[in-house]
């Protein structure tokens, strides 16, 4: 998405030196093939970027959790990182 708008991959091929330059200074591009979004590309997360659950939540990407019986503080921290299992992220936060 360049100044709101998606771009097609064609446009990407032709631009995308110009673009990645401008990804790398925190633009997000959402990239369509046949007119649907199927990409992104944006600035690398720094190694050490904490996110936290509210991050998350508020970027539709966690949703709060039903039970009330275990809560998590609002101030918890965790580690974002690629590669990683799930099933081992969610023990390492669950204290298992």
């Amino acid at each position: 998405m360049v100044d709101g708008a998606p771009l097609g991959i064609r446009e990407v091929r032709s631009r995308l030196t110009s673009l990645v330059r401008r990804a790398g200074n925190g633009e997000r591009i959402v990239i369509t093939i046949a007119g649907r979004p199927i990409a992104q590309l944006g600035p690398v997360e720094a190694a050490d970027a904490r996110v936290t659950i509210e991050d998350l939540v508020a970027r539709g990407l966690l949703e709060r959790a039903r039970r009330g019986d275990r809560p998590i503080e609002p101030d918890t921290r965790i580690d974002s990182w690629t590669g990683g299992r799930l099933d081992r992220a969610l023990r390492e936060v669950r204290g298992a």
